[in-house]
């Protein structure tokens, strides 16, 4: 071998060397790329397709129950499908996790699994990431919507409290979340206003109720927008409802429109923000739309009564 071909072999094998020796690290971090641990949607995924076969067991066994058992029903299986689709787009394996019977019969043991399905949903909104923070959100508030048909299934809620704070830094995103769910929130001040020609005697305090809440939201959107740097949209003169509003179903029907579109707004703050703490004042927000929205959809014959998926 002559000195530069010995030359030109060591090189070679210096290089070879070298590379080899990159590699180690390179292949030690590669990886799937996928999150291996057990998709912690499963569990619910398994309670929602429990919950929707007992209430389709309660809807023969129980006739006078049988067309609130009938819309559960059909919103858990609702529920089941969504996260469904959603545990098969992320494909992680698959936890053990085995539904959870409730300790009561009937119509009682239905409100104990709507109560534990909307607190493992809201228990989970926080630490996922956003589309799913969404899609919790909204089985929640799902969940909370059909508490309300039926004072067999309702449980006593509060008010819960909104501390907006003094500054906040928020992606160009979020503020537009903000946004659109403070127009939301103007247009249902507004829309209480004018139907309160049109209700009776006897819905008067929900009308009056419900204005005092989305005034308290507004509130606290503004404040959230003004410690983020933006500035809050201003509410419109008036707005142009879906339908005129000429009566009591009338009115009872734009109201109840009213609160589907702050419900609709609020789960997109859920989903547009990684906030922990905005994230579950909205899913509360969301939440209370629905409790309101509810009953208003059930007085106007709107079908279903109780939205799935706010």
């Amino acid at each position: 071998m002559t000195g530069e071909s010995s030359k030109l072999s060591r090189r070679r094998i210096l290089r070879a060397g070298a590379l080899a020796v990159a590699a180690v690290p390179l292949a030690a971090a590669c990886g799937t790329g996928y999150d291996q641990s057990p998709d912690p949607l499963v569990p619910l995924l398994e309670q929602a397709k429990a919950d929707a076969a007992a209430a389709t067991a309660l809807v023969t066994s129980s006739p006078k129950d049988a067309d609130v058992a009938k819309q559960v029903a059909a919103g858990r299986s609702a529920h089941a499908e969504a996260l469904q689709s959603e545990v098969d787009r992320l494909n992680r394996p698959k936890s053990t996790a085995t539904s959870v019977p409730p300790k009561a019969d009937g119509l009682a043991g239905l409100k104990e699994r709507l109560a534990n399905a909307r607190k493992q949903a809201e228990s989970m909104v926080a630490g996922q990431e956003r589309y799913r923070a969404g899609l919790l959100a909204a089985i929640a508030g799902g969940c909370a919507g059909m508490q309300r048909l039926s004072p067999g299934l309702d449980v006593t809620e509060t008010a819960a409290e909104l501390e907006a704070p003094t500054s906040v830094s928020l992606p160009p995103e979020s503020v537009q979340a903000f946004q659109q769910v403070l127009s939301a929130e103007h247009a249902a001040i507004w829309t209480y206003g004018l139907v309160s020609a049109f209700l009776p005697a006897e819905f008067k305090k929900s009308a009056a109720e419900g204005t005092a809440e989305h005034v308290k939201r507004r509130d606290f959107c503004e404040r959230v927008l003004t410690a983020a740097g933006a500035t809050p949209v201003t509410a419109e003169p008036a707005y142009i409802p879906p339908k005129p509003v000429t009566d009591a179903a009338s009115a009872k029907a734009v109201v109840a429109t009213a609160e589907s579109d702050t419900m609709a707004a609020w789960r997109g703050v859920v989903g547009q923000t990684d906030d922990k703490g905005l994230r579950a004042t909205a899913t509360k927000a969301l939440i209370a739309s629905v409790r309101r929205g509810t009953p208003w959809r059930m007085e106007s014959g709107e079908q279903p009564a109780a939205v799935a998926l706010p």
